[in-house]
């Protein structure tokens, strides 16, 4: 990020932290609960969402040399994704041209040949049939026809995106303002190298880890033994680009950041950028590394999503640096256990958090949704991601927008 725009975001948290004020959405919205029950508009969101949309699978630190793979499953078609031997990215169907079973079952890895452990027909990293063992026993076919098949994909600003749909096309034009493209560019995430990854399944809807991810309106309740030690709550800066979204929670950190001159203050240090990337990304960049987190729809129950995790460091830093001071960092996240491995610590510290603080509250409220006795759920003027978050939803599937209402009306 510029430094010109880190500046100005610290100030606006800075003004905001003194006169006691938080960014403002202008009025309150009724949200229907049905947006995280409803069978049939769950159907439209992944038909919609993410059917017909490229998808972001990681960062380019997840396929970290020539031969490296990662695999999902939470595309709808099993996808490989690879790096050849010139270092280009490409994305696969995850299915063997012979008889169709899965040809990776292995998470990440690194190898030279794809091996289907069927009949052991092999591929290379860049999808092409090299190996078809009795090739006289089983009789002549054009291997060149039966490479892998290919799905788009491209590699954006350390972005991976791949598209679900053989026709599909990937255009960050089209997916990105120019304003928000340059800024993600800024950031190098093409830079960072993998740690960890972690997964949670979580009996609440996606669009509920989605809005987990929304406000700190919440930090000094929910989170008063852990993230409010280390967060102003209910203080933030908010800005929308098109169908993406960024906001900037504030650190504590930042009550020292005010007694430096203006050209040594850092927003990572200050706050916490934290970006949606529609439909269901949230990127965020901090000091020594990134958070990337992905909510999947379960197609068979909407009151269910999997969240996926990823960790990764800048470059640099090693993970012993992740934390600048582990020690404080495991009380104020409140693990108890005296020894962990620091990636484990980063994951757990993350769990503890995410999963069993916002994400517990969101199976709650999952619940309640459920239950048929509850028939919207409240937007606060200081909650203007969840306004945006829904509107868009809505707004892409051709809904009525939520109107925005005072206080008076609610």
């Amino acid at each position: 990020m510029r430094h010109s725009e880190q500046v100005r975001l610290v100030k606006e948290l800075l003004a905001r932290l003194d006169s006691g004020t938080n960014v403002d959405a202008g009025g309150l919205r009724k949200n229907p609960v049905s947006a995280y029950t409803d069978e049939a508009l769950a159907t439209r969101e992944w038909d919609e969402f993410f059917a017909s949309r490229p998808q972001l699978v990681g960062l380019s630190g997840d396929l970290p040399e020539p031969g490296s793979f990662i695999t999902t499953n939470d595309l709808g078609p099993p996808v490989i994704a690879t790096r050849d031997a010139d270092g280009a990215f490409h994305a696969f169907v995850n299915s063997c041209r012979h008889r169709g079973a899965v040809l990776v079952e292995e998470p990440r890895g690194t190898s030279r040949r794809l091996v289907c452990p069927f009949h052991a027909w092999t591929y290379d990293s860049e999808g092409t049939l090299v190996g078809l063992p009795k090739k006289d026993h089983f009789g002549e076919v054009d291997t060149e026809c039966l490479s892998l098949v290919e799905l788009p994909a491209l590699e954006w600003n350390g972005l991976l995106y791949v598209h679900p749909d053989v026709d599909g096309t990937i255009d960050p034009g089209a997916m990105f303002p120019e304003d928000l493209a340059a800024e993600l560019a800024e950031w190098n995430y093409g830079e960072l190298t993998y740690l960890d990854s972690d997964s949670y399944d979580v009996d609440c809807n996606w669009k509920l880890a989605m809005d987990t991810f929304g406000e700190t309106y919440h930090f000094a309740a929910l989170h008063k033994d852990t993230l409010y030690n280390m967060f102003h709550g209910n203080v933030q800066c908010y800005d929308t680009f098109g169908i993406n979204h960024r906001m900037v929670l504030t650190k504590r950190a930042i009550d020292e950041m005010r007694l430096l001159p203006e050209s040594e203050w850092d927003i990572t240090v200050a706050g916490l950028p934290v970006y949606w990337l529609f439909p269901n990304a949230i990127l965020m960049p901090f000091e020594n590394g990134a958070y990337l987190v992905r909510a999947i729809p379960d197609r068979e129950r909407p009151g269910r999503h999997t969240s996926r995790i990823g960790f990764y460091l800048r470059p640099g830093v090693s993970a012993e640096e992740y934390f600048n001071d582990p020690e404080e960092a495991k009380r104020q996240i409140g693990l108890e256990s005296e020894e962990v491995e620091l990636q484990r610590l980063i994951a757990e510290g993350f769990a503890n958090i995410i999963r069993d603080e916002d994400y517990w509250m969101s199976a709650s409220q999952q619940r309640t949704a459920e239950s048929g006795h509850i028939e919207f759920s409240l937007f606060g003027r200081n909650e203007p991601a969840l306004h945006h978050y829904h509107s868009t939803y809505r707004s892409l599937l051709g809904l009525e927008p939520l109107p925005l209402l005072t206080e008076a009306e609610v």
